[in-house]
C-alpha cells in the first residue's frame, strides 16, 4: 500500500479486502481519499457534539468518532443503516444512530442512545454529504454520463438547499457545517455554498487548504472551499472528484 499525504493508504490492484489483515477486526475500513478529506476539514475534537447527516453508510461517522467526537449519525434509509451498525460493530466505535428525515428531524425527541445534552443549543458541527449526482466518481464508473438522467438535476439541487438550511438550524452559533458532495457540477458545489451565503447573513466560508494535511493550493475552490478533480493525483490512479466547503454560522 501507499501512504496518501491526506492519511488514507491506497492499495495496489484489487485485493480481496475482507481477506486483508486489520479488516475483521476492524483495524481500518474502506473510503475514497477524497471522501475521507470531509472528515479532516470538519477537525472534530474530543467530546464535541457532531451530527453526520445522510450517514450510511459510515465511512465519515467513523472517523468521527474514532476522533473522539460524540457523533449523531442519521439516514433515511434503514437499509443502509444495517452497513453502518456492522461497520461501528466491527470498529468498536460508537455513535448514537438514528433512521429519519433530516428535514423534519428533531434532535430531542427521545429515541435509543438521546443525547440530551444537545438541549436549544445545537450541534457544535455538522458534516452533511448531500445527495448529488455522483458525477465525482466517473474515474470508476465510466458509463455514469450515460446512465444519469439530468432532468433529475435541479431536484438534487434543491434539497441539497435545504438540507444546508437545515444543517445551519442544528448546528450552534459560532458552529460550522461542512457541506460536501461527490460531484463535478457547479450546480452541486460552488454555486450551493455562494447561494447559502447569499440566503444567510453573517454566515462564512472557511478557507479549506491552509491546514489541510496533504492539501495543494490549486484545490481551492473560488470562493471558498476544495474543488478535486478525477485527473488530479494522475501519477497514483487519480482522485474522486468531491467539493468540500466549512461554513461557520455566526455567533
Amino acid at each position: 500500500g501507499r501512504a496518501l499525504a491526506t492519511g488514507s493508504v491506497r492499495l495496489a490492484g484489487h485485493p480481496s479486502l475482507a481477506d486483508l489483515p486489520g479488516h475483521g477486526s476492524g483495524d481500518w475500513w474502506v473510503q475514497d481519499a477524497a471522501a475521507a478529506l470531509a472528515a479532516r476539514v470538519l477537525a472534530p475534537r474530543a467530546g464535541e457534539r457532531v451530527l453526520d447527516l445522510c450517514a450510511a453508510p459510515g465511512g465519515k461517522t467513523m472517523q468521527l468518532a474514532a476522533a473522539g467526537a460524540r457523533v449523531t449519525a442519521l439516514d433515511l434509509s434503514e437499509a443502509r443503516m444495517v452497513r453502518l451498525r456492522e461497520n461501528l460493530a466491527r470498529t468498536g466505535l460508537a455513535a448514537r444512530v438514528v433512521v429519519a428525515d433530516a428535514l423534519t428531524w428533531d434532535p430531542l425527541t427521545p429515541d435509543e442512545g438521546a443525547d440530551p445534552g444537545i438541549g436549544d443549543a445545537g450541534f457544535d458541527a455538522v458534516l452533511l454529504d448531500a445527495p448529488c449526482s455522483a458525477t465525482g466518481t466517473i474515474r470508476r464508473h465510466p458509463d455514469l454520463p450515460h446512465v444519469r438522467d439530468p432532468s433529475g438535476l435541479r431536484a438534487l439541487a434543491d434539497l441539497q438547499a435545504a438540507l444546508i438550511d437545515r444543517a445551519l438550524d442544528l448546528v450552534r452559533p459560532g458552529g460550522r457545517v461542512v457541506y460536501c458532495t461527490c460531484s463535478l457540477l457547479p450546480e452541486e458545489g460552488e454555486r450551493q455554498v455562494s447561494a447559502a451565503l447569499a440566503r444567510h447573513p453573517g454566515l462564512t466560508c472557511d478557507s479549506t487548504t491552509a491546514d489541510l494535511p496533504g492539501a495543494e493550493p490549486s484545490w481551492a475552490a473560488k470562493g471558498g472551499g476544495l474543488r478535486l478533480r478525477p485527473d488530479f493525483w494522475a501519477d497514483i490512479g487519480g482522485i474522486d472528484g468531491f467539493f468540500i466547503a466549512c461554513l461557520r454560522r455566526p455567533e
